[in-house]
């Protein structure tokens, strides 16, 4: 069940959006996506600026369609905004976001990249590389569980999660394309199976 949420938002709380999602960036190691489980905490548990479905809406739509996935940010920013207002605030709510959470991981990934290639060589270098794919994994881990548990429903939840087990793997033994597992999800809970 969709609840429509209404706030206003002052510039202190703007400033607050675009700091936390400066700080996202930073951690956003592997892609935005792998910071979602802070965006949830930040925007749907502490500060109460998106439902539980806008959260979950915003990262499936952005997924399903064609481009970049960080466009989920864009749709979290502009939820918000029409949260707090209307078609104004909402492209208010997409520029912070967006801004916030481009510029540092886009600076940094342009300098690292440079001294990276430059001493790919040296042992710490590399001792970085294959320290940072745990990280990674376990951020992503932690995104797959946000998703999966902030959703919930009383009666056939087993179904869920039976559905979201084997989604991960055929994603893993098979090259499935995304789109059709996101088709068949959507089938499932259009006709009510999930």
């Amino acid at each position: 069940m969709n609840t429509m949420l209404r706030f206003t938002l002052e510039w202190a709380d703007w400033l607050n959006l675009f700091a936390q999602y400066l700080l996202l960036s930073l951690l956003s190691i592997g892609g935005a996506i792998s910071t979602t489980a802070e965006m949830h905490r930040f925007l749907v548990d502490e500060h109460h600026w998106l439902t539980p479905s806008q959260f979950n809406a915003s990262i499936a739509i952005a997924q399903a369609a064609p481009g970049p996935n960080v466009l989920f940010v864009a749709l979290m920013g502009w939820n918000v905004g029409m949260n707090a207002g209307g078609w104004s605030t909402a492209l208010f709510g997409v520029l912070v976001t967006m801004v916030g959470i481009l510029l540092p991981s886009t600076t940094m990934t342009y300098l690292a990249a440079q001294w990276g290639h430059k001493n790919r060589d040296l042992r710490p270098v590399r001792a970085f590389k294959s320290g940072m794919a745990p990280i990674v994994i376990a951020l992503l881990f932690s995104t797959s569980w946000t998703l999966a548990s902030s959703n919930s429903v009383d009666h056939g939840e087993w179904k869920l999660w039976l559905a979201a087990i084997i989604a991960a793997l055929v994603i893993w033994k098979t090259r499935v394309h995304l789109l059709i597992l996101l088709l068949i999800g959507a089938l499932l809970g259009w006709f009510g199976i999930i």
